[in-house]
């Protein structure tokens, strides 16, 4: 035999391929005109061809017309409903649907002949299949079957599985057949029923763990005998009444009457309403059952027929199957088919539920169950003897049957259960498939997704079946169960979950039952063949095991099941948990895992599984999109990871608490797995680096917030430690400063180049700067803006190391301005020698060995060897140098806003943002620019002030003023060049540096003053009286640079020509005075202090060598070795 069912296997997948290559043939060719795809679909790839019907795409092809794949989709289900009929002549070809060895022995006699009749218009309408005109039967050819019908029919063959197929045969209607044709089953019920019912979903991998029926015992006759077996325990309580055959017609309208088209109101009275009581709610029983009128009639006749002489005996303590056999004859059937049919399932029932898979050993009573063996064989055998014969040994074999049964029957198995010894069935296998037949009444006809509004009677009145069955409140709870989740996989009604989580809930646990019921439960046991040998199963593995497998299998890829669905994932959850909780319990195995890793095993499988197809829908689409794998992986990781967290983890999470650390942990290892590769090759910024790096360090970043967020404090600190960071900040780090090293030797080339291109020529009358620092700041804004366009992830250090550059450029371009600037001492003349009045005689060619150093003149320096840069070049770079201050707070403030926009992802690292951000928060970052600006506009003004007063203006003030006598040379002859080279200074100088470079030629003014007054040379005579036209002079000068409140603030000038005054006051001293004053600030600088006059001695000295009498000179010759003046 599995020889034979691998043969009819490998034949039925050659014909599905077969025909596979057919249609791909026509579809892809020239045959067909144009081929129309079904809603849905883009290609031909994502249309199933298992359910295109060949015979319409042949169709097509010979009529040259197009092809609509949903018509053909639609024919070829239209098409299943019909039994298989070939287009060909020879009425030699049939194929058999059935199992011909289990229809028992082949008739001895030949079949009556049919008559050869005109098919008329009843039968026409009755068949669903067409006939063919008999004059074209005789007149054609024998033909080949249709080889595309043939492929058609085992495609479907292989599509429905578990579907039985009736064959009716059409016949001649006789006035006989009417009545007989309302008693048959009710077809139209049932093709009504099965128009209403919905598209069924795959279930065949959820199959109770039960040995299977030697006997070839099937689903009908299950039902059929369950019903049985209902009716008797409805007769135990009375309630067994046996209708007749008019109640039953006046139910609803003749079959015929409609077949010939009388309306459905004609002659026809308004259908009652269900008796009241048990005889309605067994009528609405029968109609769930499907159980045909006539069988519940002869079903109920033979029930009461066997308790004809048997005062006191109850219904429901018979053998069924043998009482039916016994009070039940053949002339209540239609047909001797029909008869043997019966008659077969009625054996096949005894031997299965007494012999075949017994609960209780057969002990002495072994032989006895070899005797049923023979008796049953006997039994159907006598159907085929020859008249008296077969009804003899008929009726000798059931009265030997019956002795021997009744004692196999009644072997003590649940007596302390239900209350009696006598069971009419044994294999507690058989029981509960008959009790699941009886469960499957609780379904709607109308809608199998819903429970019939009787469902809480129903339930009530099969419990007077646990008596027969041996059925308890365990069992039933877990049929109940079971029945309700199997029909929740074919209908996708959440409802009918609803109802199985409740059931499943209500089957107590070990604890919660009585011992008497765990030992009945613990004798439950049956033996099923598997590929590693015999495998003992329980009652709870054999029924909860499949769901949990079935609910395992669910939650183990429950991000392709319930992605849009997450109450149905916790109901799933639910039951996989509920039935694992009763199985653990069962098996009492020290290896079993618990809920947690249970769970984390669900969340391991579905993360792979989920990944790995999100991995392959990457790979097809980054091509089309343009964008590096690993960043779109990262995006769609992301998205998977909101959806887990959202949706999934919550239900989780009641059985594991950690659920969510093992979902992120494993996405976050397999994103890394297929990361570090990537790493591992990245040298320099590429665009597949600024791609990849962010997308990944924010996925890192986002599995750490969920952590935070989730669990906080020191708890997610130690699961994110855990984690096998990508170190993606550090190696980006090491990436970014490789370009900003790069970019910053770039801006120091920038600014060499600028200064050495530098003209010093004002832009424009309003931009009165250089040209070199507006390129220098385009190139660092440019930089600054690449920098913060790099996505990817970097620290502080790296932007502290571009502001440290950029910082370093601006200082060299500062000291590359003032860098070919004279120095101060070079642009002043030198200082004359120390002389005294002439009048004294002699001269001293020796002086003291302290005024040595003072005394030496430095060289003259030729002009030509002084770089002397003209006044505008001066005032531009002052423009420009202020220029440059001027921006530096907005480049500080451009960087500081976006960094902090950049670093809003590195809140949960240590470091706080605002402790990695505040460095550049406030106006330090270019602190060494700022004061190197600053000082270069410092040295520039002081460097303008003495060029215009000790170059421009040398020969009028530091030659010339005040010889041959202060009062033929006064100041006020200076003021008009000063004024002009004020005026210069204003046009071109911004008006913030105006005060400071004005300051520098005050001040560069007072320094030549006093050079004057200190160091005027040989040709310098001053008198006590010149006092007063100094103190003139430096008025004159003060004023001019106050201007009337327009010029410098009046104590400005006042501080630096407070300097020039006291000068001017020591003038105006007596000769003694100072003489005095010069002797006694020569001790006191020993010890650090300062004479009476408030100056120094070399101070007074100068004076004393510029008195014009002969007591100074005496004394500076005498004491300082002061040589005379050579005028």
């Amino acid at each position: 035999m599995e020889m034979e069912g691998e043969s009819e296997l490998e034949l039925l997948q050659r014909y599905r391929r077969d025909r596979r290559v057919l249609l791909n043939f026509m579809l892809s060719g020239s045959l067909i005109k144009k081929v129309i795809l079904p809603p849905g679909a883009v290609s031909l790839d994502d249309v199933d061809l298992d359910q295109v019907s060949v015979d319409y795409v042949l169709n097509c092809v010979k009529k040259g017309e197009m092809l609509e794949l949903s018509e053909a989709i639609r024919d070829y289900h239209d098409g299943s409903e019909f039994p298989f009929m070939t287009n060909g002549g020879s009425s030699d070809d049939f194929f058999l649907v059935t199992n011909h060895e289990l229809s028992g022995s082949p008739p001895r006699r030949a079949p009556p002949p049919v008559p050869l009749v005109a098919p008329s218009t009843i039968i026409s309408s009755l068949s669903k299949s067409e006939f063919v005109d008999e004059d074209m039967v005789s007149n054609s050819e024998p033909s080949m079957p249709d080889t595309s019908s043939n492929v058609d029919f085992l495609a479907r063959r292989s599509m429905s599985q578990a579907e039985s197929f009736s064959s009716i045969q059409a016949k001649e209607l006789t006035v006989d057949d009417i009545e007989d044709f309302e008693d048959d089953d009710d077809l139209e019920e049932v093709d009504s029923r099965r128009v209403s019912r919905r598209m069924p979903n795959d279930a065949s991998d959820l199959v109770a763990v039960l040995p299977s029926f030697s006997t070839g015992v099937t689903d009908d006759d299950l039902r059929e005998t369950s019903f049985e077996i209902l009716l008797a325990c409805a007769g135990a309580s009375g309630g067994l009444i046996v209708p007749s055959k008019e109640k039953k017609k006046e139910k609803k309208p003749s079959r015929l009457l409609k077949k010939l088209g009388r309306s459905k109101t004609e002659n026809v009275g308004a259908e009652p309403q269900r008796a009241p009581g048990l005889v309605g709610l067994l009528e609405t029983m029968r109609v769930q059952m499907e159980i045909s009128e006539a069988m519940d009639i002869r079903t109920r006749q033979g029930l009461l027929n066997s308790l004809a002489g048997k005062a006191g005996k109850r219904m429901d303590t018979l053998l069924v199957p043998l009482e039916l056999l016994c009070c039940i004859s053949r002339t209540e059937f239609p047909d001797k088919k029909a008869y043997i049919r019966w008659q077969k399932r009625q054996l096949n029932m005894l031997e299965e539920g007494l012999i075949n898979h017994p609960v209780v050993g057969f002990g002495e009573s072994g032989r006895k169950s070899n005797e049923v063996r023979i008796l049953l064989a006997k039994i159907e055998e006598s159907e085929f003897l020859p008249g008296n014969t077969g009804e003899l040994q008929r009726s000798e074999c059931l009265k030997s049957l019956r002795d021997v049964a009744n004692t196999l029957a009644e072997r003590a198995a649940r007596g302390d259960l239900t209350g009696e010894v006598c069971h009419w069935a044994d294999g507690y296998h058989l029981n509960v498939r008959l009790y699941e037949k009886l469960l499957l009444s609780v379904y709607d006809i109308l809608d199998e997704g819903k429970l019939t509004e009787e469902v809480e009677e129903i339930l009530e009145l099969l419990k007077s079946t646990w008596r027969i069955l041996g059925i308890t409140e365990t069992i039933h709870y877990t049929c109940y169960a079971w029945v309700l989740f199997r029909q929740y996989v074919i209908t996708s009604e959440k409802g009918m979950l609803q109802h199985a989580i409740e059931q499943l809930k209500r089957i107590p646990l070990k604890e919660q039952r009585g011992p008497q019921e765990r030992l009945h439960l613990k004798s439950l046991q049956s033996k099923i063949e598997c590929e590693t040998g015999s495998q003992s199963t329980s009652f709870l593995q054999a029924f909860l095991g499949p769901i949990q497998k079935w609910a395992d299998r669910q939650l183990a890829d429950y991000h392709l099941h319930f992605s849009e669905d997450s109450h149905k994932m916790e109901n799933i959850a639910t039951v996989a948990m509920v039935s694992r909780r009763l199985l653990v319990e069962e098996s009492e195995s020290s290896t079993t895992i618990n809920d947690q890793e249970q769970i984390e095993s669900f969340v391991n499988s579905s993360i792979k599984s989920v990944f790995a197809r999100t991995l392959h829908a990457v790979d097809t689409n980054s091509e089309t999109v343009h964008e590096h794998p690993l960043t779109l992986l990262a995006e769609q990781i992301k998205k998977l990871l909101k959806k887990e967290t959202t949706l999934f983890v919550p239900i989780l999470s009641q059985w594991y608490p950690q659920a969510l650390v093992v979902s992120t942990s494993l996405i976050h290892r397999l994103y890394g797995i297929k990361l570090k590769p990537f790493l591992d090759g990245a040298e320099h910024l590429t665009e597949d680096i600024v791609s990849v790096f962010p997308a990944a360090h924010s996925l890192e970043q986002y599995i750490l917030g969920l952590l935070t967020s989730t669990f906080g404090g020191e708890v997610s600190e130690t699961y994110c430690k855990k984690l096998g960071r990508y170190q993606i900040e550090s190696l980006s780090g090491t990436l970014v400063m490789r370009w900003v090293n790069a970019q910053l030797q770039r801006i120091q080339n920038w600014v060499e180049r600028a200064i050495q291109q530098e003209r010093w020529d004002p832009i424009s009358p309003q931009q009165r700067h250089g040209t070199s620092i507006v390129e220098v700041y385009r190139i660092v804004e440019e930089t600054v803006d690449q920098f913060f366009a790099l996505k990817v992830p970097m620290g502080s250090g790296e932007l502290s190391s571009l502001c440290r550059g950029i910082d370093n450029a601006f200082q060299g371009y500062a000291n590359l301005i003032v860098a070919n600037l004279a120095s101060k001492e070079d642009l002043m003349p030198p200082v004359p020698i120390l002389t005294r009045y002439r009048k004294e005689a002699g001269i001293k060619a020796f002086v003291k060995k302290e005024l040595l150093d003072h005394q030496k003149i430095p060289e003259e320096r030729k002009s030509s060897e002084i770089s002397v840069l003209p006044t505008p070049v001066l005032c531009v770079q002052l423009n420009t140098l202020h220029y440059a201050v001027s921006h530096l707070g907005k480049l500080e403030d451009s960087i500081s806003e976006c960094w902090l926009k950049k670093k809003p992802t590195e809140k949960f690292t240590k470091k706080t943002l605002d402790e990695k951000s505040k460095s550049f928060s406030q106006r330090n970052t270019f602190e060494g620019s700022r004061k190197d600006f600053n000082a270069a506009i410092d040295r520039i003004c002081e460097y303008t002030g003495t060029k215009i007063v000790f170059c421009e203006l040398r020969e009028p003030f530091i030659d010339n003023l005040y010889k041959p006598s202060v009062s033929q040379t006064r100041l006020e002859a200076l003021i008009e060049p000063l004024d002009l080279a004020l005026n210069l200074l204003c046009a071109i100088i911004m008006e913030p540096l105006r005060d400071r470079l004005v300051t520098s030629l005050l001040q560069a003014s007072i320094d030549g003053l006093v050079r004057v007054l200190l160091d005027g040379g040989p040709s310098r005579i001053f008198s006590q009286s010149d006092a007063k036209l100094f103190e003139e002079d430096l008025d004159i000068l003060k004023e001019f640079f106050i201007s009337g409140g327009d010029g410098l603030p009046r104590g400005v000038v006042e501080n630096l020509v407070s300097r020039a005054r006291h000068i001017v006051q020591l003038h105006g001293y007596e000769t003694r005075e100072l003489i005095e004053d010069v002797k006694s600030a020569s001790g006191l600088e020993l010890h650090g202090g300062r004479s009476k006059l408030g100056t120094d001695a070399k101070t007074l000295l100068r004076i004393l060598c510029h008195r014009g009498d002969s007591e100074a000179s005496q004394f500076v010759k005498k004491q300082f070795k002061i040589p005379k003046s050579a005028f």
